[in-house]
């Protein structure tokens, strides 16, 4: 493909993708977060499937630095959406230790 081309689907890309984001409001960043991790997901098994596939050197070292990368993304995700979850649980009182009457 043309290299302008591309160029202008990359620029397309971020400005819609700036555009969207910002106008998603606070409640709805938690199950866009979930969402995001099983897409993370689907990117991790795609590195493993070339990491495995055994064609060249380079593309199984390149594989599997791309399931390092995807790991990371993947794990770092569900921390934070555990995180972000937590934020929402109702606290105890300080008074209240024992839970009896």
């Amino acid at each position: 493909m043309d290299a302008v081309f591309l160029a202008f689907v990359l620029m397309l890309s971020i400005f819609l993708g700036f555009e969207l984001i910002s106008k998603v409001p606070a409640t709805l960043h938690t199950p866009l977060m979930s969402g995001a991790n099983a897409i993370s997901g689907i990117t991790l098994v795609g590195a493993l499937t070339s990491a495995g596939a055994g064609s060249d050197l380079v593309a199984t070292w390149l594989g599997a630095v791309a399931v390092a990368f995807a790991t990371v993304n993947v794990v770092g995700g569900y921390l934070v959406t555990n995180r972000m979850l937590s934020m929402f649980k109702k606290k105890e009182a300080p008074g209240r230790v024992g839970g009896g009457s």
